[in-house]
């Protein structure tokens, strides 16, 4: 069984860091060189949020009240720092880690956790991939501490307390140096520790396991050392619950140098991924591209099929005209593809002789569409058990099956093949006060009536409609011209729901 490798990685600076890039990006000129300090809101006033080498060498601590460090050093600048923008920001930046693995969270305000196992191999060895890791994030502007190791517990340890670049495979014996404040405990807790003689991980695991169990077995998991050690040790188990679940259908390039176009490495990409697909025997119904640029940047796109598909061609043709669309910044170096939903597609031989199937050729059409002119404006039209007309349908995807119990023939005749939506009122002149219309004004145009049909009352929807919603009573006209129309009255004279009956158009007949 593959062993389970959890590679943390921590920005030391990472707020600062940030606020850097940001003043660089913006053209904004930098401060004079000195002690500088980011400040967040505190619960006594202004406090450091994080702090630039040469605050730290004056004595600058994080954490501390704002005012107390000016008095230690006048020379302090202070600015307003951004936690919120900084969690939104490591948490982008855990996405576009998934360029060395499929799982990938942000854990805390400035760290990373990967899960590595089985991914090692594609950069060369663990050594060589967190090497690369490095490189990488300090070409973004971030300097950073990493490690790997079989449990998350053991390699936050390491990165955060030991020696960055650490390749641990038995933490029961490489822990035994740090000290317990890396098993990411509470401060009241380490201060209780240190006072009991406990300093390092090693004087931990030799008290026996009864008397912590007595003194922490109600505390909480950040106040248990027993617990967190547990983790670390790997007895207990610790998941990595990313935000998105790695997919099973997924194919990936990493390209040697950046480039601005990716539509030449999408017909190898969509030829695995297919033939994924094709092993398990689905089809993809929705696909996502995603590049990951130099910047630290992801663009995505998705595409979806009106039927389950694995022809790799099929799927290049629905991105073709989508991929200029992404902004390449200074260039994609990782390209993957995914199936974010697949369904079950057997294999099906319609004839001995046609290798094609023409049964294709209706999804592939609407794929087209839907794709030029986007998801909402191909549908299929199926009834619903409902009498009142704009109720009577609703828009389901392009294939999808009719209900058995549909709306009867002679019923569906006599409505129009297209209906106003919402119907427009018209202004109407009367034969007889309560009879069929004589002529009415419809968009500045007057229409006379040479015969009409009905009316057809149809009553509200009493479990739906609010109180006081009028009866209608359809009619079906025609004018002198031969134009047919769809027209109802809205209420009758002296029903108490309101004033004077109102007219609408609501259908035209072919």
């Amino acid at each position: 069984m593959t062993m389970r490798r959890i590679v943390s990685i921590w920005f030391p600076r990472f707020p600062m860091e940030r606020w850097t890039k940001l003043r660089q990006r913006q053209r904004n000129a930098l401060p004079p060189e000195g002690p500088l300090a980011l400040i967040a809101d505190g619960p006594k006033g202004p406090v450091i949020h994080d702090l630039n080498e040469a605050a730290r060498e004056a004595g600058i601590r994080r954490g501390a009240r704002a005012v107390d460090m000016r008095a230690l050093c006048p020379a302090l600048h202070f600015e307003q720092a951004d936690p919120a923008g900084d969690k939104v920001a490591l948490e982008k930046l855990a996405l576009w880690a998934r360029r060395w693995c499929p799982w990938s969270i942000a854990e805390g305000r400035s760290g990373l956790l990967l899960d590595t196992t089985g991914s090692d191999h594609l950069w060369g060895g663990e050594a060589a991939m967190l090497a690369d890791m490095e490189a990488r994030f300090k070409m973004l502007g971030y300097g950073c501490r990493l490690a790997i190791a079989p449990t998350i517990g053991a390699a936050h340890a390491f990165s955060y307390y030991g020696e960055s670049h650490t390749l641990c495979t038995d933490p029961a014996a490489d822990l035994a140096p740090l000290p317990v404040a890396s098993l990411r405990l509470e401060p009241d807790t380490i201060l209780l520790l240190h006072r009991l003689g406990l300093r390092r991980i090693g004087d931990l695991m030799a008290v026996p396991r009864l008397h912590l169990t007595r003194r922490f077995s109600r505390s909480e998991l950040a106040a248990n050392p027993l617990l967190r050690l547990d983790q670390a040790l790997g007895r207990t188990d610790e998941p990595l619950d990313a935000p998105e679940e790695a997919l099973p259908f997924h194919a990936q390039k990493s390209l040697a140098e950046p480039i601005v176009d990716p539509m030449n490495h999408l017909p190898d990409l969509f030829r695995q991924l297919c033939a994924l697909l094709q092993e398990a025997g689905h089809g993809a119904r929705r696909v996502r591209l995603t590049v990951y640029r130099t910047d630290g940047e992801i663009g995505r796109i998705e595409a979806a099929t009106a039927a389950p598909t694995r022809d790799p061609a099929h799927m290049a043709s629905l991105f073709r005209e989508r991929v200029e669309h992404l902004d390449p910044g200074f260039g994609f170096d990782v390209i993957a593809l995914e199936a974010l939903a697949a369904h079950t597609m057997n294999t099906v031989q319609t004839d001995l002789t046609a290798p094609s199937d023409d049964s294709l050729d209706l999804p592939r059409l609407i794929d087209r569409l839907t794709n030029r002119f986007g998801d909402a404006t191909i549908y299929c039209p199926l009834p619903y058990e409902s009498h009142v007309p704009e109720r009577a349908r609703r828009n389901a995807p392009p294939l999808a099956k009719k209900p058995k119990d549909e709306m009867s023939e002679p019923f569906a005749a006599q409505r129009p093949l297209r209906l106003l939506d919402p119907a427009e009122e018209v202004r109407v002149l009367y034969a007889v006060p309560e009879g069929p219309p004589a002529q009415f004004v419809w968009r500045r145009r007057p229409h006379r009536i040479a015969r009409h049909q009905g009316p057809e009352r149809i009553a509200p929807e009493w479990w739906r409609d609010r109180a006081g919603t009028r009866l209608r009573d359809y009619y079906r006209v025609e004018d002198t011209t031969g134009r047919r129309f769809w027209l109802y009255r809205e209420g009758l004279h002296g029903d108490g729901r309101g004033g004077e009956p109102r007219w609408f158009l609501h259908g035209l007949f072919a």
